[in-house]
C-alpha cells in the first residue's frame, strides 16, 4: 500500500484539478468537438483547446525547475513523492492560470489576444508535461537539465516567440517591444 499511496494522491490530485477547471467554467475539451494530441500551430485557435501544444515544453520546464526546487528543499523526501508534490503544485498553477483574472491578463499584456484559457484536457496534459518534466530531471542531472533547458527555451524563442521566461516576464512586467515582436509572428 505505501508503495501505491503516492500514485493514488496524484490520481486524486487530477481528478480535483478537472473538478475544480471545470467548476471555473473550463470546458472538457476543445468546443470544436474532435480532440487532437498535438495542435502545433500556438497561433490557431487549436492552441491550449488540446492534449498538447507548443506550451507543453514550458510545463515540461515547470518540472525541471520544481525538480530542482524539491531537491533543496525536501531533499529527504522520496522521489515518487516529490513528484507527487510536483504535480501537485503544477495543478495549482493550472487552477491560477485559468482563472479569470490571469486570463484577461494574458489577452491585455501578452500576444496572446484571442487566449480564453485552457480546456481540462489541456491542463491535464501541461500537468502530466511537467512531471514528466520532473523525472527527466531527475534522471539527467543538473548539468544536462540546465542545458535542455537552456536550449529548450531558445528553440520556443526562436518557433513560437515565446517562451516560459518571456511568458512570466510578459505576465509581471509587460514590454511594448517585446509584445509587437511575438505578435509579427502570427
Amino acid at each position: 500500500m505505501r508503495r501505491i499511496l503516492p500514485w493514488l494522491a496524484i490520481v486524486v490530485v487530477l481528478a480535483g484539478t478537472s473538478l475544480v477547471l471545470r467548476s471555473q467554467g473550463r470546458l472538457l475539451w476543445c468546443s470544436c468537438h474532435y480532440l487532437l494530441v498535438w495542435s502545433g500551430n500556438p497561433w490557431s485557435s487549436d492552441n491550449s483547446q488540446h492534449l498538447l501544444d507548443p506550451y507543453s515544453f514550458t510545463h515540461v520546464l515547470h518540472g525541471f525547475l520544481l525538480c530542482g526546487l524539491l531537491a533543496l528543499i525536501a531533499p529527504r523526501l522520496s522521489a515518487v513523492w516529490q513528484l507527487c508534490l510536483a504535480v501537485s503544485i503544477e495543478a495549482v498553477w493550472e487552477v491560477i492560470e485559468n482563472s479569470e483574472f490571469v486570463i484577461r491578463r494574458y489577452r491585455e499584456q501578452t500576444a496572446a489576444l484571442g487566449y480564453h484559457g485552457d480546456t481540462i484536457v489541456n491542463s491535464l496534459g501541461d500537468i502530466l508535461v511537467c512531471g514528466l518534466g520532473f523525472m527527466m530531471g531527475r534522471r539527467l542531472g543538473f548539468r544536462r537539465t540546465i542545458a535542455l533547458y537552456v536550449l529548450t527555451e531558445v528553440t520556443l524563442a526562436f518557433w513560437i516567440r515565446d517562451n516560459l521566461t518571456l511568458n512570466v516576464l510578459m505576465l509581471i512586467y509587460p514590454i511594448e517591444a517585446i509584445k509587437e515582436w511575438q505578435a509579427a509572428g502570427h
